[in-house]
Formats: C-alpha cells, structure tokens, sequence
C-alpha cells in the first residue's frame, strides 16, 4: 500500500531544530499577549488558535516537495495580483482598504505577497544564469513594484517596503552586481521627493513624529514617547512578568500588537530583549543554513530571502518601538497579537522546512 502513496504525503519531514525555536517564540508570545492585554484569556486562546492554523499551514507546506510549490509559484503570484486588485475596489478598513471581507472572516491579501513576491523572483532566476542580467533584473524589478504600488494604494506603505524588501533579497541572493545595487540606491535618494509627495498626511506625520516626538507629546508623539519610557525603564533586568507599570496603567499605545517589545522590555529589561534577539538570531540563522542545504536554486533563493526578511521584521519592530525608525505598524513575529502575519510567518517557516526535509532530492 505504501509504494502508491508519494513520497511527500508519506511521513512528515521537519526540521527539529527549527521547530524548537519556532516554538520559543511562540510560547513567549503567549505569555505577553496574557500581561500587555491585561491578562485578557480571550485574548490569549483567539492568539492560540491563530497560531494553531499557522502551525497547520507550516506542517502542510513542509509535505510539499520545493519542485511542486516551483510549479504552483505563478498561479499564487497572479491570485496575490487579483486580490489586491479586488481590494482596490471591495477592500474594507478603517481610513484605509487593507482587508477582504469575505463575510465569515477578513484577510489581508498583501500578506500573500510577502510570501509570493520572493516565490516568484526566486522562480523566474531559477532557470536563468546568475548573476542576473540587466534584462533579468528589469523584470524582477517589474515583479516587485506591481504589487508593491497596490499595496502602498490601500494606503500600506509599510508592508509595501517589506514586500519590497523581500524581493530585493532575492536578486541579492541571487548575486547581483554591487554596481547595480549602488544605482538603483541612488534612483531609491533621488526618488525621496517624489515619495514624501506621495504619501498620506499622517503617513508625513509619522516621519515628522520621529524626527521630533517632542514637539507633539500629547497627541503625535505620544506613542513613541510612551514606549520609549516603558523601554528605558525596564533597566538591565526588567520588572518581571505582569509588573509592567507603563502597560498596566495603559499608558503604551497598542500595547498587545504593534508595541508589545516595549512591554517586554519593561518586564523583562536590557538582558531580556538580548535573549529574545538571540532566539531569534538563531532562527535566521537556521534559515539561512537551511538555505545553504538547497539543492536547486529556486529552493536556495526561496529559503534564503524568507531568513532574512525574519531578520527585517524584527529590526523594523524593534527600531520603531525605540524611536530609531519611524512607525510603521510592523508586528513583532510570533509574539504580537494578530493573526494573518502570523500564519504567513509560519507558512513561510514551513518553506524553508520543505526546503531542509527534501534537501537530499533534486528535480
């Protein structure tokens, strides 16, 4: 019976090592959505079964082979492309059209991109000689910036450059020149003008935020000014779980979701958030050793770029919450409250699980 099922629907293949530091983070999530929400149970156990399906999804996609989800790459691409269309037009939200209400739950089709961005560059330069050509780098460019300009419309500026983000990864995994790296930075400083043109009032307000918090401490600068006295005065060992004046007097903004690494360092302080970076240096880590495992290219870029973008999220979430970027409304992967960036993180992980369970299989 055994010989007609195929080898990928057999027995699961996963990486342990991933799996135990994945679910470190995610244990330590648990425990501060239960302290910024006010101990709030509700609140934990909706966190619990978001996880749940993004552990779902995580162990479906670690079953397929990196050579079916090549396969599958362009039509995901093009479905992301539809959906962001179709928000354009249906999308509902609160000041800005992110989500698709499909009656029973709403999603963000943008997180689909997060993941088929990278896909498929990754897929296009699979078949192609690397480093990528001019030509190659054009297309690859023309792949990121149509869903990136969808999303920066709803208005989502942030997960627009993350998307981006993501698929610049790829081409430079994929060893472009330094040289073209150096021109399309410099198009990026000359383009600056005509970016600020382009964004939303309080998009503007949240760069003049972070170049002046104080010069609004009451209304747009309260929320960085908050989180940064609840960072500060976690001191060097913080003080201990539930003990966190600035989120039990509700003094941090969004203090469960966007905001949670300053309730985190204000319980747990300097060397708390040094433990926590390492948990999650080591899961990039992992991920770029698993990258480095691929026997394919697509599977090599794949792996690699979903590593690093990990690494962005956390540096853009932690710059934010402590002043040195401005706020974008980047969560804290697997620890901040929320549910589609967390099923796409770990969708993503079950990539790069894929890629590390059929390592010794070439197709």
């Amino acid at each position: 019976m055994k010989k007609w099922i195929p080898h990928w629907l057999g027995m699961p293949r996963l990486d342990p090592v991933m799996l135990l530091l994945i679910g470190l983070v995610m244990a330590v999530g648990l425990f501060m959505v239960y302290s910024a929400s006010g101990q709030n149970p509700a609140l934990v156990e909706r966190q619990a079964i978001r996880l749940g399906l993004g552990l779902v999804a995580m162990l479906v996609l670690s079953q397929v082979p990196p050579h079916i989800l090549r396969a599958w790459t362009p039509w995901l691409y093009l479905a992301g492309l539809i959906l962001l269309v179709a928000t354009w037009f249906f999308g509902v939200g609160r000041g800005a059209q992110r989500w698709l209400d499909l009656g029973i739950f709403r999603f963000q089709p943008s997180e689909i991109m997060k993941l088929a961005v990278p896909m498929m560059l990754a897929w296009y330069l699979h078949s192609r000689l690397l480093p990528p050509t001019l030509r190659d780098v054009a297309v690859a460019l023309a792949m990121i910036v149509a869903p990136a300009f969808l999303i920066a419309r709803q208005p989502d500026l942030g997960t627009a450059m993350l998307v981006a983000v993501s698929g610049g990864f790829t081409l430079f995994l994929a060893g472009i020149r330094w040289r073209v790296i150096a021109s399309m930075a410099g198009i990026a400083v000359a383009a600056a003008p005509l970016l600020w043109m382009g964004m939303k009032e309080y998009q503007r307000n949240r760069v003049r935020t972070f170049l002046d918090p104080d010069a609004d401490p009451l209304g747009q600068g309260w929320n960085i000014i908050q989180s940064k006295i609840a960072v500060g005065s976690g001191g060097l060992t913080g003080k201990g779980w539930l003990g966190g004046t600035q989120s039990r007097l509700e003094f941090i903004p969004e203090r469960h979701t966007d905001f949670i690494l300053a309730v985190f360092s204000e319980e747990f302080g300097f060397l708390g958030v040094a433990l926590l970076l390492l948990l999650y240096l080591a899961v990039i880590a992992r991920g770029l050793f698993v990258a480095s495992l691929a026997r394919d290219t697509y599977s090599r870029l794949l792996a690699g770029s979903l590593a690093l973008i990990l690494f962005v999220y956390v540096i853009v979430n932690g710059g934010m919450v402590s002043g040195l970027l401005p706020v974008v409304g980047v969560p804290l992967p697997l620890i901040s409250y929320g549910g589609t960036s967390a099923v796409t993180l770990l969708a993503s992980i079950g990539i790069m699980m894929s890629v590390y369970g059929h390592r010794k299989f070439i197709h």
